[in-house]
């Protein structure tokens, strides 16, 4: 990041955030696995691994997470596929001293979907899920509108940040349009 750049830190809201669509409500306020969810509404799921590796937080995820804007995290980005068409772009994100033991698991899952991960281990806490309406502002906009051909100006994410042992995974879900043509969630 470039000195004295001015970097846009989206408002995340505890819940719904205003103005969300009725139709992505409960996507949006989904408190389990979004990966099972997903699986209940298509006949193919797959994870598509875009990156993983060391990188640093955007400037809100470094609040979340609670360190400086230049520490060096776990970043795992992929796209969650139903019936092969891009529906969500995640983002992990683990800090170093998360990797030692918590949250080692994200340097060897691959294209596992991570929720099988979290909603089946009974000493992983989830906190409180957030939305946003992301637009060409931010960075999670343009590297989830890169896996489809036609998206609106605003794509809406939401975020959870996970606890095991202590230590913070932050998991960031943007949705794309080929969400609509899932069935709502019930």
């Amino acid at each position: 990041m470039p000195e004295g750049t001015l970097f846009f830190v989206p408002r995340w809201r505890a819940g719904l955030a205003l103005g969300a669509p009725r139709r992505l409500g409960p996507w949006l306020a989904e408190r389990g696995s979004l990966t099972a969810r997903i699986r209940a509404h298509c006949r193919e799921f797959a994870v598509r691994r875009l990156f993983e590796g060391w990188g640093h937080p955007y400037p809100d995820e470094a609040i979340a997470l609670n360190v400086p804007i230049r520490a060096r995290v776990r970043v795992r980005e992929v796209a969650l596929l139903a019936d092969g068409a891009p529906v969500v772009f995640a983002r992990s994100l683990a800090t170093r001293q998360g990797l030692r033991y918590p949250w080692r698991l994200l340097q060897r899952i691959g294209n596992r979907p991570l929720g099988a991960a979290l909603f089946t281990d009974p000493t992983v806490h989830r906190g409180t899920v957030q939305t946003v309406r992301l637009d060409a502002r931010d960075p999670r906009y343009h590297r989830a509108s890169a896996l489809w051909r036609e998206v609106p100006p605003g794509l809406w994410a939401r975020r959870s940040l996970f606890w095991r042992a202590g230590a913070p995974l932050l998991v960031s879900e943007v949705f794309l349009p080929p969400i609509d043509f899932l069935m709502a969630p019930t």
